[in-house]
């Protein structure tokens, strides 16, 4: 498949790849050529073993979309100047934390592209206090997106 920057990429499927359309299961039989999916998973390369494949609905995306492409082109531009909104954990310093996989981490990962849609996730970092770090590459803003264990986005900076 290609991104949406047009960079080929390949997924590869496990035997425990799941696959969601809209709020409901599917298989990847439902998918058709020129979809636009949200592919977590590890990568190697340009490829992408998948644990988790969600079709972006079509029509117009709304804020609370849970889908967006697999990446997103970068333009470098001028740094921005620091802002925060929302809550940032109290006891949060950059580098602190877990890095964490699998579902927890997908769901993090859901939550923060659905409230900034764009970004490219490059890992998910549990804290003390247990809500998550998602951080993003390749946009000037957020860097950093705050989940709470619930998986609702808390703050960003």
């Amino acid at each position: 498949m290609s991104t949406s920057a047009g960079q080929k990429v390949t997924v590869d499927e496990a035997s425990a790849t799941t696959y969601q359309k809209g709020t409901s299961s599917t298989s990847v039989s439902a998918l058709t050529t020129g979809d636009r999916v949200l592919v977590l998973g590890t990568t190697s390369g340009t490829t992408i073993t998948a644990t988790q494949v969600i079709v972006q609905p079509t029509g117009g995306e709304s804020a609370t979309s849970s889908a967006a492409a697999v990446a997103v082109p970068f333009q470098r531009g001028a740094p921005t100047t620091s802002k925060q909104v929302g809550q940032i954990p109290a006891n949060w310093s950059q580098g602190s934390g877990t890095i964490v996989s699998g579902t927890a981490a997908n769901k993090a990962t859901e939550a923060a592209l659905a409230a900034y849609p764009g970004g490219i996730v490059d890992r998910v970092v549990k804290l003390s206090n247990g809500d998550y770090n998602v951080h993003y590459i390749g946009v000037n803003w957020p860097h950093h997106v705050f989940v709470n264990q619930d998986f609702k986005v808390i703050g960003a900076e």
